[in-house]
């Protein structure tokens, strides 16, 4: 039964890819990916029900694995995946692009295909592979709208991003020979191969190795200070393309620094490789306050959240224990569903306005009743606000930090956040309060019900998990929190 729903998870995007390159007409094509959409949602769905219920699952003599953890970073990338199949029916047809419309949803699902395979790589050199084939499909995308300033981010982020990649993929290879030395020049790369044997590998090369990996696949992550491609890949994509890249992609990637880190952790090499993500977490939401205070861009507000946002997940993994990998997993879910509503927003408005700068658009609420008032209150909840998911997710993360005795970066954290509060609601303050500066064009036309739908289905679970913790979630982190120190195959 699992390995039929790994087929499908698999199979639905593969065949949305194909069928729109196959069919060439933009309706059937965005049909398709749509239907592929709500299929891997819920095959994603039933993966995390069936890895919570067995041990971890191999297939493909051990090289495709489905445990707790990637099972959640899927469900997450399926999520994103559906609600914006389902805006990008509404936006895309916007653009004009009638012809082009089978490519780009070939990309698109292509995009959620890499981004499903690469937790699923139960091999170090694979799911490498699989994070550098989410690369090269969605920079297409990134530049699927010719304009100057895509065709530099699209640049920009292929370079930039791989060049971490090829850090990351040394990291890998001094791992494999510092393995090598204790389990003779061939093994298999898998993880419980690697954290069974860190314990025996010489720890001056495990953490070169890990220090690698962070830095490689942190740039990946967007963490600060490899963060540089992300502001523009982000705000030059289509609103659909940057809901993945935000929402999918950097849980996927972040994903790998987890999985290294519990094989350093098993080795006790010391506080350096722990003490290096922390640190970079804790930079990562520095750096986020400091440019969404001084941004001037509508989507470069929300990419700079996204940096914050990951260097948050970051501090929990970091601090680690129960209470870190349950507010961090949380976070990751809960960031999902806000920067999908957020993104889906900001192209509403730059679609309505004809413009990208906050100072240009203005009276929101007055315009677009219904998306205003789901844009503020998702404004509210990416700040982590009450009454919303990323309060209880960024309390549980405060919380770990005490328990792990990291009080100086806690209370670094809890002032960071505040001045993050400030900053990005000021510019809704802007955006709905004060008179336009500079004219920004407007249109008359309002989003259909295509663009406005996903920010209602975004928006109404991140209330609902700001008010109500799951019970089935607690017992879940805890799963997650045991594979990754080793106590849970």
């Amino acid at each position: 039964m699992t390995g039929l729903l790994l087929i499908v998870l698999v199979v639905a995007p593969a065949l949305a890819a194909f069928g729109s390159l196959v069919g060439r007409n933009a309706r059937f094509a965005e049909g398709v990916n749509l239907a592929a959409g709500v299929v891997s949602f819920a095959a994603s769905v039933w993966l995390v029900v069936r890895a919570a219920g067995a041990q971890a699952h191999t297939w493909w003599a051990s090289y495709i694995l489905l445990d707790v953890t990637g099972a959640w970073v899927i469900l997450c990338g399926a999520v994103v995946y559906l609600l914006a199949s389902i805006y990008a029916v509404g936006y895309m047809r916007l653009l004009g692009e009638e012809e082009r419309l089978p490519r780009f949803y070939a990309l698109f699902a292509a995009f959620a295909l890499t981004i499903f395979v690469g937790p699923l790589m139960n091999n170090a050199g694979l799911y490498w592979i699989a994070i550098e084939l989410t690369t090269l499909v969605s920079t297409f995308l990134v530049a699927f709208e010719r304009e100057a300033g895509s065709m530099e981010a699209a640049w920009k982020y292929i370079i930039v991003v791989s060049a971490g990649i090829s850090v990351a993929l040394l990291g890998t290879v001094i791992l494999y020979w510092g393995g090598s030395l204790v389990l003779g020049p061939t093994y298999d790369l898998t993880w419980e191969t690697l954290r069974r044997a860190a314990p025996r590998i010489n720890p001056a090369i495990l953490t070169l190795a890990f220090l690698l990996v962070l830095v490689g696949y942190g740039t990946k992550v967007g963490l600060a200070p490899m963060h540089t491609w992300l502001p523009d890949a982000h705000s030059e994509s289509p609103a659909p393309v940057s809901a993945m890249l935000s929402g999918a992609l950097l849980n996927a990637a972040m994903l790998g620094i987890v999985r290294y880190l519990s094989i350093v952790d098993a080795a006790n090499v010391g506080g350096l490789p722990r003490g290096a993500f922390i640190g970079l977490g804790l930079f990562s939401v520095f750096v986020g306050a400091f440019f969404i205070v001084r941004q001037r861009g509508v989507k470069r507000l929300m990419a700079y959240s996204s940096v914050e946002h990951m260097g948050i997940m970051a501090l929990g993994f970091g601090f680690g224990g129960p209470l870190g990998v349950a507010g961090a997993l949380y976070h990751m879910l809960n960031h999902s569903l806000n920067k999908s509503l957020m993104f889906f927003g900001a192209g509403n408005a730059m679609r309505a306005y004809r413009t990208k700068r906050i100072t240009a658009i203005t009276d929101v609420m007055d315009r677009f009743p219904a998306q205003g008032g789901l844009w503020l209150a998702g404004a509210a909840a990416i700040t982590g606000a009450p009454p919303f998911g990323l309060f209880l997710s960024e309390l549980m993360i405060l919380r770990a930090g005490f328990h792990g005795h990291y009080d100086w970066i806690v209370y670094a954290m809890a002032v960071l956040l505040i001045v993050i509060f400030i900053g990005f609601l000021n510019h809704f303050r802007v955006m709905y309060f004060e008179e336009p500066q500079g004219g920004g064009r407007r249109t008359e036309a309002a989003p259909s019900a295509w663009c406005v739908a996903p920010m209602w289905l975004a928006f109404l679970p991140l209330l609902a998990f700001g008010v109500w913790w799951p019970a089935s979630f607690t017992s879940y982190f805890s799963l997650v929190s045991q594979a990754l120190s080793g106590m849970r195959p």
